[in-house]
């Protein structure tokens, strides 16, 4: 009996190339080699981080978002108004030490739109006013609730911080109306928050600096959040107060539609991510996209949507080289600083100076 050159006598597989492995096609020319770091080197941050873009995985895609970043940051730097980048965040990040990144781009001048949450407001502020703490993902609610404690994660805000900051805000809240009522001024959300940034004054504060650089604040959900309840009591207290979101959304799109170019970097997801996104919108898509969030897209919600989506609805332009990282951004964001705006500090403008 005749026996195939790959299969023995007794019928066993002769060796797996002929069993189980098809003959493969040549890779393209030049396809990039899987290669990580070699701590034979010693310990080089910097190299360690570029090793990332050959790491594969969710470290390859650190390293495409940094070039992205890169990207935008090179078209903003080659002529005035060469890029207009949004830095959008949701308020967890401003509870924890992500807070002090974003303070340091908004305070060099290096973004120039925020989208942020109300909490993304008022937990800058309030940090001026008393500090956040560490404590454990594990801590039960029950215990935590008589002791006037909340936990966002694994860190603790108490209730005095809050009874502070309405102590702080009501004055404010009261002047606005006076102004509102006496001088005829229109706030919106964006004017607000200018406002409360200057009126804090304090160097940790993301919305000072964004007050002193001029770089406006979206929130179009401000009343989500401590400061939403402070408009609520204040509404009983001395009522009238209104703010016109309308005004601030034409500001955002008319900043949008008349940008160069755009390029959008977003830590989370939900009404933050979208309300950027949509602004593109008004442009044909961004020029430049980088996400950080740990959503999936299973579930249709646009926080998992991956920028491919984005790009049907002609918020990403179709030749962009949009990136998603699938991390926490505490843990990324700063490193992408760091291989990014960090090392480019002294090409943009020197920040403002105190103005009184």
């Amino acid at each position: 009996m005749e026996v195939s050159n790959n299969i023995m006598a007794e019928g066993l597989p002769n060796d797996a190339k002929g069993a189980v492995l098809m003959p493969s096609d040549s890779l393209p020319e030049g396809s990039v080699q899987v290669r990580g770091y070699d701590f034979n080197r010693g310990i080089n941050y910097e190299a360690l981080l570029q090793s990332y873009l050959t790491t594969g995985f969710q470290a390859t895609h650190f390293g495409q978002a940094a070039k992205e970043i890169n990207n935008m940051i090179e078209a903003k730097l080659a002529s005035p108004g060469g890029c207009t980048i949004f830095l959008g965040y949701t308020s967890n990040l401003i509870s924890s030490g992500v807070r002090e990144t974003i303070r340091y781009l908004v305070e060099h001048r290096m973004v120039d739109i925020l989208v942020t949450t109300a909490g993304g407001i008022e937990e800058d502020l309030i940090k001026c006013l008393a500090p956040t703490y560490l404590g454990d993902f594990s801590l039960k609610g029950a215990d935590l609730r008589p002791r006037g404690i909340n936990r966002i994660g694994n860190l603790l805000v108490p209730n005095n911080n809050y009874c502070l900051f309405e102590d702080w805000v009501t004055p404010i809240l009261d002047q606005m109306v006076l102004e509102q009522d006496t001088e005829g001024t229109k706030w919106t959300p964006s004017k607000m928050i200018a406002r409360l940034g200057k009126e804090i004054n304090h160097p940790d504060s993301v919305y000072y600096w964004a007050y002193k650089n001029n770089i406006p604040v979206f929130s179009p959900a401000l009343t989500d959040g401590s400061l939403g309840d402070m408009l609520y009591f204040h509404s009983y207290k001395n009522p009238g107060l209104k703010l016109d979101i309308v005004e601030d959304i034409r500001k955002l799109n008319s900043q949008v539609i008349f940008a160069k170019k755009t390029g959008m970097i977003i830590l989370g997801g939900g009404l933050i991510k979208h309300h950027i996104c949509n602004a593109n919108l008004m442009r044909n898509g961004a020029d430049y996209a980088v996400f950080v969030n740990t959503a999936q897209e299973f579930d249709g919600s646009d926080a998992g949507a991956r920028p491919d989506e984005a790009v049907s609805w002609g918020k990403i332009r179709m030749e962009a080289k949009p990136v998603k990282i699938y991390a926490d951004a505490s843990l990324v964001f700063p490193l992408l600083v760091a291989q990014t705006f960090a090392q480019k500090q002294a090409d943009f403008p020197a920040k403002k100076q105190e103005q009184d």
